[in-house]
């Protein structure tokens, strides 16, 4: 009887074990080896928002960066450097960057660089060292 009463607990115990979890989605998950999204064209040319949909999905481009998402509403995941663009373009803006990460375009930036001074009065308004 105290055979039978360590035996159930066991196999309960090696069953657990034994459970597969499907992959997680969402933000910071990573991609496994199968990666099925679509390498984005050479040139990739943007409007006036940040949003561009190829190969089923929509792709977010953000400060050098870009996302990937089944929908606009997410979730957002990090696309591969493998996948990215060789060339951004943007129609509608001089080249629509931000260099200081700051939230604002550079074509509206009163201060592009982040060098604390502003852009009419800095001699090198692209370069961050203060002038």
């Amino acid at each position: 009887m105290n055979k039978s009463l360590l035996a159930a607990p066991l196999a309960a115990l090696l069953l657990s074990a034994c459970v597969v979890a499907p992959p997680g989605r969402g933000h910071g998950v990573g991609i496994g080896i199968g990666l099925a999204v679509p390498t984005l064209p050479v040139i990739v040319e943007l409007g006036t928002n940040p949003y561009y949909d190829y190969g089923g999905y929509t792709y977010y481009y953000n400060n050098d960066r870009w996302r990937y998402a089944n929908s606009r509403n997410g979730p957002w995941v990090d696309l591969p450097r493998s996948h990215y663009p060789r060339e951004t373009r943007f129609r509608g803006r001089p080249d629509g960057r931000d260099r200081d990460r700051d939230g604002v375009p550079d074509s509206r930036d009163r201060d592009r660089d982040g060098d604390g001074v502003p852009n009419r009065r800095d001699s090198l308004p692209d370069n961050p060292r203060r002038n």
